[in-house]
């Protein structure tokens, strides 16, 4: 809490703000999951192969366990909105903090990117809202696009990020600090291991529609909790960009002003 005249607020450290939000949509997901498989297993592992061939099924789907089902589609609902306002704030201190840096004679391509760095980011918030809150239940095209239009800016993002973070640190003769190099490989790792799991749980989902074999729907959805989990942990890192940054609201004359600032 800052003092009255310097006209502070408010103000959180931007590390600690990070790992409550981001707790948030792990709690949400990770209670989903279990409690459809505690209370509503038959129905949540249920799939048009089980009319067929009655293959069992041994874990829900994302979008069956986060929408199909009361209380977890409550639960999911109030986590992603508490977690997604901040994320906004963090995606415009991003941009801030990568185009302080300046790249020689390519900056403009340098800024380009880290514009839409945060153009991905805010995309990709406004898809999670949107497959929230519209369940594939209530309405399958509008739950499938979003959820296409996140997972696509999601890996868009990641890679560019990746790009605008090394750039802006290596240039002009620069190296990168110990934590930077540490926040940095964290990305690639995730990144990398993300969009593998990805592809694998789209390749095991087409096998599962079109053969309908035991444990191969199970399978797809492990992979689903691991792209989850893996692009949580992906946006994790802001706890390293931003360790000693300090998120604060500042009283200016007739108005309130968001500070980004370091410790």
């Amino acid at each position: 809490m800052g003092s009255q005249g310097n006209g502070l607020l408010f103000q959180i450290t931007i590390n600690k703000l990070a790992k409550i939000m981001l707790f948030l949509p792990f709690f949400g997901a990770a209670f989903c999951i279990i409690w459809s498989i505690i209370f509503d297993f038959e129905s949540s592992t249920s799939t048009h192969c089980r009319f067929r061939s009655k293959v069992k099924n041994y874990l829900p789907s994302i979008s069956s366990a986060i929408g199909g089902y009361t209380p977890q589609r409550y639960v999911w609902r109030i986590c992603i909105a508490l977690h997604c306002s901040p994320r906004f704030f963090i995606t415009a201190g991003y941009y801030t903090f990568n185009t302080q840096f300046n790249v020689g004679i390519r900056n403009n391509i340098y800024k380009f990117l880290a514009g839409l760095c945060a153009i991905l980011n805010s995309i990709e918030i406004l898809a999670l809202v949107v497959l929230t809150n519209i369940s594939s239940i209530e309405n399958f095209s509008i739950h499938e696009n979003s959820f296409i239009t996140f997972m696509v800016t999601s890996e868009c993002y990641m890679l560019c990020s990746c790009i605008v973070f090394k750039w802006g640190r290596t240039s002009n003769g620069k190296q990168m600090t110990p934590k930077e190099k540490k926040s940095f490989h964290y990305k690639i790792a995730l990144f990398l291991f993300n969009i593998s799991c990805f592809f694998i749980a789209i390749y095991l989902y087409l096998r599962h529609n079109s053969y309908c074999e035991a444990g191969v729907y199970s399978q797809f959805a492990f992979m689903e909790y691991l792209v989850v989990l893996s692009n949580i942990a992906y946006h994790w890192t802001m706890c390293l960009d931003f360790d000693d940054y300090v998120l604060g609201l500042r009283k200016c004359a007739e108005s309130m002003e968001l500070i980004i600032k370091t410790v």
